[in-house]
């Protein structure tokens, strides 16, 4: 059957493919799309890239105030001015208390100063706001090991896989963990 006039032809093998999905510019919607990919990403190198783009978005304060508190925070840390970092990481969680890369970095600190108590209660500030926050759970798993509460490290350890499941150190924790408590229990 001949075209009708007008009608633009296209030649078979040659159909557009479908167009694809509009960016999402939601930044929590694509967040929770970064997240999703990330959970069913196998391959490592990959699932680093995604884990990358998340932490870059959970870094993201949409504050210029709270932009330099964290910047000098971080030059403190840098020069090992820890008393400085904290009141500027203080000034952070006080500003803005839903940015959770504020409390984050707090605990972070903390814990290099030996102070694990604090550090555990800022993870849990983390937590609370995201609990799909895999660096505050590989925080709260090292500190839990570190404690000797192997059965709570191997919990957090596999709420960490969940979320990210390609992550090479997790899983080896997890195996570490899980052979030693087997051991115990014999």
């Amino acid at each position: 059957m001949p075209p009708k006039p007008g009608a633009v032809t296209v030649p078979a093998g040659t159909q557009a493919a479908a167009p694809a999905e509009p960016p999402i510019t939601d930044p929590k919607l694509a967040q929770d799309k970064l997240l999703k990919d990330l959970g069913r990403e196998r391959d490592p190198a990959k699932a680093k890239e995604i884990a990358n783009k998340i932490t870059a978005n959970w870094n993201a304060s949409d504050s210029p105030t709270v932009d330099l508190l964290m910047q000098w925070a971080n030059r403190s840390i840098a020069e090992k001015k820890n008393a400085a970092a904290l009141d500027f990481l203080d000034e952070v969680t006080v500003l803005k208390p839903d940015y959770i890369e504020g409390w984050n970095r707090r605990a972070t600190l903390h814990y290099t100063m030996g102070d694990r108590r604090k550090s555990m209660t800022d993870i849990n500030q983390v937590l609370q706001r995201e609990p799909r926050h895999f660096p505050a759970l590989a925080g709260m798993a090292t500190i839990l090991m570190e404690n000797g509460q192997d059965e709570l490290a191997l919990k957090a350890w596999e709420r960490f896989l969940a979320i990210y499941p390609a992550e090479r150190d997790a899983q080896e924790n997890v195996t570490k963990l899980s052979e030693k408590l087997a051991g115990s229990r014999t």
